[in-house]
């Protein structure tokens, strides 16, 4: 069902329910002129003062079954999933399951196969009926497919198929590949979602090469007015310390000098990525816990070398506060 077709249903059926409780504000007994209420267990609509039934028969538009606490009515629901824009029709076509299956369990026969195979083909092709439907959902399941091996949350991902169409829609894909603006919505929008992961970490679940993603990150940036911060390396910390197995005392060290860089003004230039693993190397050894600079430099994906050079100046921007 289209969105048109969405929107109006739900027009006519708010519109209903309006004339039904204007109806019931106005109505009263024809008898005693009394107040008059709606039975909906029985289907009556009668008289508070002197019970006279004045319709029968009306229509429940309820569910059918009785649940007794919340957790029962919610497995009984039988609506469908929240609109999505991170499928290509936001989740409002019909899916044909692969099972071939009947309601009861019962596998299909050979024709009954061969028809809903037919049917799914079909089915396919209307759902994606022109070019625009194709690339985005070949974008959409591109964004997907890299924020779950980068393992950013459903915010993220819905961010960036946002920031997808919105490229779609202003004319910004002519000259570039899907799979390029797809990689360069997601880096985006994991930026201004706080939860950024470096260009290296996006080059390598991605299909394109990293010249390509920052040339389009910048493009997309700039022609749809993204306001997209500069990468606090303190939001790396949470992230490497967890992968490291750090406690929340290393953890609290890290983000200690990362604070004192900022308040001498090393951070300025620097790579954000290089300073938060090289506070977190520094954190570890602070605290007594044993982590190698090739573990962190595994973690970051960035080389040893750039650790010892910012451990240093972490340390250093940290003496010179303390003195």
């Amino acid at each position: 069902m289209s969105d048109t077709n969405v929107r109006r249903f739900q027009r006519a059926r708010d519109e209903e329910e309006q004339e039904e409780d204007e109806q019931s504000e106005t109505l009263v007994c024809p008898e005693c002129s009394g107040s008059v209420a709606t039975d909906t267990e029985h289907g009556e609509t009668v008289c508070e003062d002197c019970g006279l039934v004045i319709e029968e028969g009306e229509i429940d538009r309820g569910p059918e079954w009785r649940a007794f606490d919340a957790a029962e009515k919610d497995e009984k629901s039988r609506v469908g999933a929240p609109t999505t824009n991170m499928m290509h029709d936001k989740g409002l076509s019909t899916n044909i399951g692969w099972q071939d299956k009947d309601a009861y369990g019962n596998q299909l026969s050979n024709r009954q196969r061969q028809k809903m195979q037919r049917l799914r083909t079909w089915n396919e092709r209307f759902r994606t009926r022109d070019s625009k439907e194709r690339n985005l959902k070949q974008a959409l399941g591109e964004i997907d497919r890299m924020a779950s091996a980068l393992g950013l949350p459903d915010n993220v991902r819905e961010t960036s198929s946002v920031i997808y169409r919105r490229a779609l829609d202003e004319n910004l894909l002519p000259g570039r590949s899907i799979e390029g603006v797809a990689t360069a919505s997601l880096y985006a929008a994991a930026r201004q979602a706080g939860t950024p992961r470096s260009l290296d970490e996006i080059t390598q679940v991605s299909r394109v090469e990293k010249d390509e993603i920052a040339r389009t990150y910048r493009y997309v940036v700039r022609e749809l007015g993204l306001e997209v911060a500069p990468a606090d390396p303190e939001s790396y910390v949470p992230r490497f310390a967890s992968d490291l197995d750090l406690s929340d005392e290393a953890e609290r060290r890290a983000r200690q000098l990362l604070k004192s860089a900022k308040e001498q003004g090393i951070h300025s230039g620097k790579s954000p990525v290089g300073l938060a693993a090289a506070a977190v190397y520094a954190a570890s050894l602070l605290t007594n816990e044993k982590v190698t600079q090739s573990d962190v430099s595994e973690v970051a994906n960035i080389s040893e070398v750039t650790i010892r050079n910012r451990y240093h100046e972490l340390l250093e921007a940290e003496d010179g506060i303390t003195t």
